[in-house]
């Protein structure tokens, strides 16, 4: 109990050090993401929470005060692999399918077959790695992937520890910690992001650990506890695959089409949006541990399904596409005015002048020719030479104040 205490303090305090440390060499390097268009946000909190985090929970099971207990050490390899991955994306802008392909094959290691059977387990590989990549997909925004990454892992720790998974515990405590201290530079405004290093890890580690605590359990049952467990993720990532399928655009493209972009269009402020998003993922996290505990029938988790498709349905009538679209037309149609008015009137009156045996163009042409003539000498007329007498504005407070110029001087003068 008092090293879990102590390796949780320890993980938040280095994160937050690391994270500020890491910050600028990644801006030196490109290790950055553009949030708003103008504002860059360096990718150093992501190497910061995997460093610290595989630091402590090693610590601990070296040192003996922790032991992570059989196949854990495999667990935190493979999401050290799988954060790799995602460092070679942030650098190198990988391809969506290659973090698929490796994500699905790290997932295949750390499954237990043994308690989930083979079709359970390859079900599980796969939700692990989809699981892994709306992470991803939740680094969107200031603040969101955080705050929900600190919120199930405590709910993930907390089906472990009522499985007596201590190892398991432990090191999702760790994880939250890390989490945490990331958070005080990722707050809105963000200095700091997770970016796919640690994004894939933080999922990654999460979804295998719900796995294995569920393993051996009934399947109805622990699939609606996973479902409830990263509802807030599922959500966010069912509606971008609606919201752009139905639009006609790109799945992979990025696009401020996120429920934390469709909540300030709705008014609310980066904190705000966090906020909420947060308090939904306690909502869905609170509910599985209640029914992983017990405590709650697992007809319960029905209700996390229906609020869910019910904010996804209400969120994905919020128009994000339109207003792009409404103002790239704004902007085109700006442009074609300002050509159509530099001299585009000129031309049919030239054109209809040169046109022979046509008397009315020709007595057109000839009127409007004299009529920019008459304009021309009435502008001309109307503007007035400056006066001889008029000082210079620099040299004129010298002269007013000198007692030689003439008191007709300073009247003509004014």
């Amino acid at each position: 109990m008092l090293y879990g205490i102590a390796a949780a303090t320890t993980a938040l305090l280095l994160t937050a050090v690391l994270a500020a440390l890491l910050r600028v060499p990644a801006l030196r390097v490109g290790l950055v993401d553009r949030r708003q268009r103008q504002r860059r946000v360096a990718l150093s909190g992501g190497v910061a929470v995997v460093a610290v985090t595989c630091l402590v929970a090693s610590a601990g099971d070296w040192t003996g005060l922790a032991p992570l207990g059989a196949g854990m050490g495999v667990l935190l390899a493979t999401a050290g692999a799988v954060a790799g991955l995602g460092l070679v994306a942030d650098l190198w802008r990988l391809k969506a399918r290659f973090l698929v392909v490796g994500t699905a094959i790290a997932a295949a290691f750390v499954v237990p077959y043994g308690d989930t059977g083979v079709v359970a387990g390859v079900a599980a590989v796969g939700w692990v790695t989809c699981v892994a990549l709306a992470f991803r997909a939740l680094d969107h925004a200031d603040g969101v992937a955080g705050t929900v990454g600190v919120v199930t892992s405590f709910g993930v720790g907390a089906c472990a520890a009522a499985e007596v998974m201590d190892g398991l515990t432990v090191l999702l405590s760790v994880l939250a910690a890390a989490l945490t201290g990331f958070l005080m530079h990722n707050w809105p405004p963000a200095r700091v992001a997770l970016g796919g290093c640690g994004a894939l890890f933080a999922g990654f580690l999460l979804a295998a650990a719900a796995v294995t605590t569920r393993a051996g359990q009934d399947a109805v049952a622990g699939a609606g506890v996973l479902f409830a467990l990263t509802a807030a993720a599922a959500a966010d990532a069912v509606l971008v695959l609606l919201a752009r399928r139905t639009a006609g655009r790109p799945l992979l493209r990025r696009a401020p089409d996120h429920l934390a972009h469709r909540l300030r269009r709705l008014g609310l402020t980066p904190q705000g949006a966090a906020i909420v998003i947060g308090v939904a993922a306690f909502a869905g996290v609170l509910v599985a541990v209640l029914v992983h505990s017990g405590l709650l029938d697992r007809q319960a988790v029905l209700w996390v399904a229906g609020g869910a498709l019910v904010v996804v349905l209400g969120l994905w009538r919020v128009p994000v596409y339109a207003r792009q679209g409404e103002g790239a037309g704004r902007r085109a149609a700006e442009s074609a005015a300002r050509r159509a008015g530099g001299g585009g009137a000129r031309r049919p009156v030239e054109s209809a002048a040169r046109r022979p045996g046509d008397g009315g163009s020709q007595r057109q042409a000839d009127g409007a020719s004299r009529a920019r003539g008459r304009a021309r000498r009435q502008a001309v007329s109307s503007v007035q030479p400056p006066r001889r007498s008029v000082e210079s504005p620099v040299r004129a407070p010298r002269r007013m104040a000198s007692s030689q110029v003439s008191g007709s001087l300073r009247v003509r003068n004014g």
